[in-house]
């Protein structure tokens, strides 16, 4: 679980935030609000997100794209928060040890397969 008394980010090279400090960030920043919104209407701002970016990803300029996928991976992390995921602890549980179907660093799996 988050610590929500915790929004300092850690030591990281000037210009970046580690994937915990940013949940703390949104936590302190949404909190509330996300709460009472509630997983499900969460999730529908996330999914208007995503088409948002789908057509960026189409048509958008660069600057466009960059804000799109700053914003689905907010509410991505809103729906962590709300749900009392560890979104650091749920990355390195699956990808930490390799791909998680083939357990190598350089994915070695059929490209039919999804790892």
């Amino acid at each position: 679980m988050i610590d929500a008394a915790s929004t300092s980010a850690p030591a990281t090279p000037a210009g970046e935030i580690s994937l915990r400090a940013f949940q703390n960030l949104i936590r302190k920043m949404y909190f509330e609000k996300d709460q009472a919104r509630g997983i499900d209407g969460t999730f529908m701002w996330l999914m208007e997100e995503i088409g948002e970016l789908a057509s960026c990803l189409r048509n958008g300029t660069h600057e466009e794209r960059l804000g799109e996928f700053a914003d689905v991976i907010a509410w991505l992390t809103t729906i962590a928060n709300v749900a009392g995921v560890d979104l650091t602890d749920a990355v390195m549980k699956k990808y930490g040890s390799g791909c998680p179907g083939c357990n190598q660093f350089l994915c070695t799996c059929d490209n039919a397969e999804k790892p």
